[in-house]
């Protein structure tokens, strides 16, 4: 009987997805478009409320559904199998792959107190070595999975008491006046709201490997929306630690405005050790993404003959191929690719394709038994739709260039399913 995983492994898949690079990073970017402390607040505060809708919508499709794959399986099934096929390659090339060589890359930034700062072997190591790890069994990923996540929880909630708690006598860039009225309508607030959606981005994890959970009608959904929960309560107290133990001139416009608060608040040496922390912490967030990518790539493989040997397990059920094609992409964005940029149309796509499966589960039909059902269907998954439409427009407009990066990867995509979809005359591959 294949092993399953528990409730606990689930949410750790999640909160692993989530907590990543955005959340240390994102703040200085948006820094430069909206300084009001309300605005920032409430971007991160809107993107905990529209992860937690989506989870719902998540929590809904996996449950009805009940087959790993996530996007792949609810856009092929509910609208058409050019749509998944879309979700699953934009998966693929950047929706899991982008994430990991984002880590991977920040990961060795933050180790910038022994030297070893933008060493891309060393990244490209430590993609490597957690693919192994994920190559043999479902008990090795669920151990080193849980383990890595206990130590990202416990270090940002270690930071953030220290941030509350710890005096200092900075010029913050706290700032609690009333021009947040007016950024709000700016169209950097929008574009902005990328960032966050990046860094929210993995509130969905668990679905996609959701015929992998122990009794996933009960756990996949109380995985999701408290996992999203937890995690949108810990971002909104890390921005305000973040906005406290530093100024707007010295967080504006940078990527390491992690180190440069807890510089600030706890000297030289603790802020280098706050650093090479933060670096360790990414590991699960990688150890997470090569998990749960590889299961949507297996899931179009196995009815898409191109895709043919990716589909093929090991003994123990694991896509060994699918997880080292996801390595070897990641690798090669983590050589060719600026932090930014990949950030951003990675953000796009993420988007885009989540918006996409969202509305799937509004057109469900023939509602399975122990099938959870969201609160509120469908006005919570309107408004997170209307939302991300808003943010996509606005990125289009503000960041052409990475939003047509973007919209060309997804193009690609449907070239190739052009090529590998059945003919006439031919059949589809049927799951075996």
């Amino acid at each position: 009987m294949k092993r399953k995983i528990s409730i606990y492994t689930a949410a750790a898949i999640v909160v692993a997805n989530m907590i990543g690079t955005g959340v240390f990073t994102s703040v200085g970017f948006q820094l430069s478009a909206v300084q009001n402390t309300w605005s920032i607040m409430l971007l991160w505060l809107t993107g905990g409320l529209l992860s937690l809708f989506g989870a719902f919508a998540y929590a809904e499709l996996g449950t009805h559904f009940k087959e790993s794959g996530g996007d792949y399986i609810y856009l092929s099934r509910v609208f058409h199998p050019l749509l998944g096929y879309l979700s699953a390659w934009a998966g693929l090339t950047v929706g899991f792959s982008a994430p990991v060589a984002l880590a991977a890359m920040a990961f060795t930034k933050y180790l910038a107190p022994f030297g070893l700062q933008n060493n891309v072997w060393l990244a490209i190591a430590v993609i490597v070595l957690i693919g192994l790890m994920h190559s043999f069994t479902i008990r090795h990923s669920s151990r080193f999975q849980n383990l890595s996540t206990i130590v990202k929880v416990v270090f940002i909630v270690t930071l953030i008491g220290l941030g509350f708690f710890t005096p200092n006598n900075i010029n913050s860039a706290l700032n609690f006046g009333n021009s947040w009225q007016r950024e709000v309508l700016k169209p950097g607030f929008a574009v902005s709201m990328v960032y966050v959606a990046f860094a929210y981005t993995g509130w969905n994890a668990a679905a996609y490997v959701v015929d992998e959970i122990k009794d996933p009608h009960k756990n996949l959904p109380k995985a999701l929306i408290a996992s999203t929960l937890f995690v949108a309560v810990v971002y909104l107290l890390f921005q305000f630690v973040l906005l406290k133990n530093a100024t707007v001139t010295q967080l504006a416009g940078k990527e390491e405005v992690t180190f440069i608060s807890f510089d600030n608040l706890l000297g030289s040496a603790g802020g280098k050790w706050v650093s090479v922390f933060i670096g360790i912490q990414l590991i699960a967030t990688v150890s997470s993404y090569l998990w749960v990518g590889p299961r949507v790539t297996m899931a179009m493989a196995k009815e898409n003959k191109l895709w043919q040997p990716l589909a093929k397990k090991n003994a123990h059920g694991i896509p060994v191929a699918a997880v080292w094609l996801h390595v070897f992409i990641s690798i090669l964005l983590a050589l060719t690719g600026s932090f930014e940029k990949i950030l951003l149309y990675a953000g796009f796509v993420l988007q885009l394709m989540a918006s996409l499966t969202v509305a799937t589960s509004i057109f469900i039909k023939d509602r399975q038994p122990h099938t959870f059902s969201s609160p509120f269907r469908p006005w919570l998954q309107i408004i997170f739709l209307l939302f991300n439409t808003w943010v996509l427009v606005f990125t289009i407009i503000e960041r052409p260039l990475e939003s047509l990066i973007g919209i060309g990867i997804i193009l690609a995509g449907a070239i190739i399913y052009y090529f590998d979809s059945p003919q006439p005359g031919e059949e589809a591959v049927i799951p075996g």
